[in-house]
């Protein structure tokens, strides 16, 4: 018990962190009260505002606080802040449709200067193709998990913060951006094909949390070498991170795909009240011929 409390009460503070993820929130907030006052006829979202500062304070979280502080300590710390990182934060902050939120805010001219042709471009386009972001996102799993990359982060704490962090989230971002509702992708895609992408994306997940907790040995040198204070030796640990990757990302995943699942549905009645007017109009016109 109180190896668990010394755990959750051991935060970390770095400014290289902290002061982007505060300048992020800060200027959302911004953007969504600039919004709001300029058509209060039509505010911004604060549901969308509650999911990116959520997003926000997740990450601050996982990076800063007892999962960031023990990450070289703990491999099951450290697949928990992936975990956390790919299938939470990524998703949330893209539920807040910053993009969404960053063309409102902008004034005319910075609009049609900047703003729309960089979402018109054929980079945007291209990197809105679900097939491209499952691929990169899959790649990055799968690479930085069986490859020396992973070992190479953990001996140098810089790879560490400013790779493999921005990777994972990066690749996470652009992988849920067309898929989840609100947001401007070039690429629109049908409720089916997203609950088809969420449901392929448990394969890399899932598999790369069994292979590691059904490994015999320590995959990680650096894991079997480090200081422990307290909690389980390097294989354990491993197991456990192994298995937490393997199930937490079904149980997370199943919920992605759940709201895309309601997405549709929604999608479907709002295609029968639009028919059901169609032939309501045309009814009443034969009726009055």
């Amino acid at each position: 018990m109180l190896h668990w409390l010394s755990f959750l009460g051991t935060w970390t503070f770095d400014p290289a962190l902290a002061a982007p993820l505060g300048m992020a929130a800060v200027l959302y907030a911004w953007g969504a009260r600039t919004v709001s006052a300029r058509h209060p006829d039509s505010p911004w979202s604060g549901r969308k505002s509650a999911y990116f500062q959520l997003g926000i304070a997740l990450l601050w979280v996982s990076l800063q606080g007892p999962i960031g502080a023990f990450d070289d300590t703990f491999f099951w710390a450290h697949m928990v802040q992936h975990i956390v990182l790919v299938m939470v934060c990524a998703p949330l902050l893209v539920l807040g449709a910053p993009v969404l939120l960053i063309l409102r805010v902008s004034s005319p001219r910075l609009r049609r200067r900047w703003v729309v042709p960089v979402l018109r471009s054929r980079l945007a386009f291209a990197l809105a193709n679900p097939v491209t972001t499952w691929l990169l996102l899959a790649l990055v799993i799968v690479g930085t998990h069986f490859t020396p990359f992973y070992e190479l982060t953990l001996e140098h704490e810089n790879m560490h913060r400013f790779v493999e962090h921005p990777l994972y989230l990066g690749a996470a971002l652009l992988y849920f951006y067309p898929l989840l509702p609100g947001n401007l992708a070039p690429r629109r895609l049908s409720p089916a094909l997203r609950m088809v992408s969420l449901s392929l994306m448990m394969v890399p997940e899932t598999m790369t949390g069994f292979f590691i907790y059904a490994s015999p040995f320590v995959m990680y040198p650096f894991y079997a070498q480090v200081h422990r204070p307290f909690g389980p030796g390097p294989l354990a640990d491993q197991q456990l991170g192994g298995a937490l990757m393997w199930a937490g990302s079904m149980a997370i995943d199943a919920g992605w795909i759940a709201l895309a699942a309601h997405e549709w549905l929604l999608s479907e009645a709002r295609k029968g009240r639009r028919l059901d007017a169609v032939h309501a109009t045309e009814l009443l016109g034969r009726s009055r011929a």
